[in-house]
């Protein structure tokens, strides 16, 4: 189990550098050179921000990204939920079967409370408690 993927790691790291530029719109090449991502994967994820407002991308001679939310507005989870979809920590062996033990499984029971515990902490995590270093 993963609980952030390539694409949401990927993805933070640059709306952080972005973040940190202070409203300088960021060439994808620099972008690529500070990130050490491949530069065609990291314009979709950049663009799929963008489509997503998270992003605003200036087009020709001195184009790139700049952040169009505060950074007090973007939460973490929400990226997550961008390129992961649903965020679940706990996921039933049976999958889409109904469980004969959902009523009485104590290890489901207590897997989804920390699931939610989790999903709380992830929810609170903002860009900017990031660019604080991790302090609210």
């Amino acid at each position: 189990m993963k609980l952030v993927t390539r694409n949401t790691d990927y993805a933070i790291r640059a709306i952080i550098y972005i973040a940190q530029a202070k409203k300088r719109v960021i060439p994808v090449e620099e972008l690529t050179l500070a990130l050490k991502i491949p530069q065609p994967f990291l314009r979709r994820l950049l663009q799929v921000l963008g489509k997503k407002g998270i992003l605003k991308s200036h087009k020709g001679k001195g184009g790139g990204f700049i952040l169009k939310a505060a950074p007090e507005k973007i939460r973490i989870i929400e990226i997550m939920r961008i390129f992961q979809g649903k965020v679940r920590l706990v996921d039933c062996m049976l999958k889409k079967q109904v469980c004969p033990n959902t009523g009485s499984c104590i290890l489901g029971h207590k897997l989804k409370e920390i699931e939610k515990s989790v999903l709380r902490q992830l929810e609170s995590i903002t860009l900017v408690s990031l660019l604080k270093g991790g302090k609210s």
